[in-house]
């Protein structure tokens, strides 16, 4: 019992992890983009936050299906 909670922990600490270095990577590529081409930061700026929010998600969903 009390394995499979040590377990489920490192494997939602895991996800999450993964997923704040998914928003860091989306964030830094999308300023580059940006710095790159000024003109086209409206449409960077809804395609980054989509992408945050799908990374996010997806670490959310670590979080409560390893604690199962």
């Amino acid at each position: 019992m009390f394995i499979a909670e040590i377990s489920g922990n490192i494997a939602s600490a895991a996800g999450l992890i993964a997923a704040a270095i998914a928003v860091g990577m989306i964030g830094t590529k999308a300023a580059e983009a940006v710095g790159r081409n000024p003109g086209a930061s409206g449409k960077i700026l809804v395609q980054s936050i989509l992408g945050m929010a799908l990374a996010e998600g997806l670490g959310l969903l670590a979080l409560f299906l390893a604690r199962a």
